[in-house]
């Protein structure tokens, strides 16, 4: 497990927007048209497609430490948790979503 929390907590720390997912998740895609809908700086998010990693129902196990859940897609502003697809998706409507980035220097 310590080699897959290096993984998870490096991907958190070394980037402004980091997002945990699998390709073939609607809440993802969801996540993700949120996101891009922001007009994010170059290089600054990380988007990780978990579901061909062989530790990946250990890195959802550490995610769901973090996070309470263990379900994707798991969002990330400035090293902290913003929630999933739906929550993402809320944050970019009511203007929380813009404010985090910016707050990141991600816009």
């Amino acid at each position: 497990m310590s080699n897959v929390k290096a993984f998870v907590d490096g991907i958190i720390q070394s980037n402004k927007v980091a997002v945990f997912s699998k390709s073939y998740c609607p809440y993802c895609h969801k996540a993700r048209n949120a996101l891009e809908s922001q007009n994010l700086k170059e290089g600054t998010m990380k988007w990780v497609e978990i579901e061909d990693n062989p530790d990946c129902e250990k890195i959802q196990d550490y995610l769901k430490d973090l996070t309470g859940s263990r379900s994707v897609p798991r969002v990330f502003i400035n090293q902290k948790f913003v929630g999933g697809g739906d929550d993402t998706a809320a944050a970019a409507k009511n203007g929380k979503l813009a404010k985090l980035l910016k707050e990141a220097g991600a816009v």
